[in-house]
């Protein structure tokens, strides 16, 4: 449908409206085709990825689980607004808030969060976005520190940040103008902690969104924001949760997640009309929450451990190197493995120890801080600091990293 936003908005709370048709029972799944390598057939070579769920690298893998009911999911047809009620309403009970949107990705949970709070339900709002915003309130208040680069996402939306750094600036910049604040959680340098943050939003009667995409694990972070105070949190779907990778949570109060399905797919000539989630991903994302809930926080840092652990013993003989386990402080939370090196004994840099795994049979992809600046969560950098994420390792692939490791560290040992 491409008709007026008005019209398919009426559209689509009539058809929620209608009289629900008894359940039909489910036909026989078809049996699946025998699967084409379709990586082979392109040309595209897989990698081990002991780097993290970064959106360049595909994100994470998904658990059987998730596969399996993705697979099920595509096999039939469904109403999505009704999946997208159903799910919803599923996750809210499970992640202990009043209400939740399966979105595709947390950028896109940005989006839609930013425009539920500009528009809240108006439909003649809904539909001028973000060109025209007479008459709406338009600035977000965010800590300098906190600017980063997810802020389009926002900015989509045709609103202007409004950087603080001190709470008597952030107090004063409240106005009438003010349509919500904007919380990076995994920031680093900002002096405002999360609950003055959120107290100061609301003693001026303002939603306070947080952005907490990769801050899983641990599991409680997914209902611990939004008991906070959070008005609106959203997490990306595949990075700790292993769920599909253009997938997301929008997590928070009941009226303005009403308002973000109103600015999203699949709404014609909405800000969000490109924000499409299919049946399959819904389903997937909701499977992974379930299999997340389902983990240990403790039981997995133990596992991630084993794995950093059997890298730096391969590595230990090798002249000058150290180890050492890092548990980043918020984003991206789990053992990540640095090896560190005196350049005098062995002649690479960090840089082109990443270039040789990639370039090598397996391809391995470390992680991109490796040799560089100081990388996101907290990582440290150098250019004789190789970082080896190993929370997306496979079962056998730790000891492929770490073989193919001592190769090249070893290879330019000199003296």
């Amino acid at each position: 449908m491409h008709n007026g936003g008005s019209a398919v908005l009426a559209g689509g709370v009539t058809m929620c409206a209608g009289p629900v048709l008894p359940a039909r029972q489910p036909s026989s799944p078809s049996i699946p085709a025998k699967g084409v390598d379709y990586y082979q057939k392109l040309g595209v070579t897989p990698f081990i990825n002991a780097a993290g769920t970064y959106t360049v690298l595909s994100g994470s893998t998904m658990p059987e689980e998730v596969q399996a009911a993705i697979a099920l999911a595509s096999l039939e047809p469904v109403n999505i607004l009704e999946l997208r009620d159903a799910a919803g309403t599923y996750l809210a009970k499970r992640l202990r808030c009043e209400a939740v949107l399966v979105t595709s990705g947390a950028a896109a949970g940005l989006t839609l969060g930013a425009a539920a709070c500009l528009t809240r339900g108006n439909k003649d709002a809904i539909l001028n976005i973000p060109a025209d915003l007479t008459g709406l309130k338009n600035e977000v208040i965010v800590q300098k520190a906190h600017r980063y680069d997810y802020d389009h996402a926002i900015r989509n939306c045709g609103v202007r940040f409004v950087e603080v750094e001190t709470m008597e600036e952030y107090d004063k910049a409240f106005n009438d103008k003010t349509v919500m604040t904007q919380f990076f959680n995994a920031g680093e340098g900002g002096k405002i902690s999360r609950e003055d943050w959120i107290r100061i939003a609301h003693k001026h009667d303002v939603p306070c969104f947080n952005d907490a995409a990769a801050d899983v694990p641990p599991v409680s972070n997914l209902w611990n924001y939004t008991q906070m105070g959070f008005d609106l949190v959203t997490f990306s779907g595949g990075k700790g949760l292993r769920g599909p990778q253009c997938t997301g949570l929008l997590l928070g109060r009941k009226d303005l997640i009403d308002a973000a399905k109103l600015n999203n797919s699949p709404f014609s000539n909405t800000i969000g009309r490109g924000m499409k989630v299919a049946k399959e991903e819904i389903v997937g994302l909701v499977a992974a929450v379930d299999w997340f809930l389902s983990q240990d926080d403790a039981t997995l840092e133990a596992e991630f451990r084993k794995r950093a652990d059997l890298i730096a013993a391969r590595l230990k003989s090798l002249p000058t190197v150290e180890t050492k386990t890092f548990i980043p402080a918020v984003a991206n939370h789990v053992p990540h493995l640095l090896v560190t090196y005196d350049q005098n004994r062995i002649k690479i840099p960090a840089s082109d120890v990443m270039l040789k795994l990639r370039q090598g049979n397996p391809r391995i992809e470390l992680n991109p801080g490796t040799g560089g600046s100081p990388a996101s969560a907290g990582l440290p950098g150098g250019s004789n600091t190789i970082i080896v994420g190993v929370w997306m390792l496979q079962a056998g692939e730790d000891a492929i990293v770490a073989e193919r490791l001592y190769e090249v560290l070893d290879s330019a040992v000199q003296g």
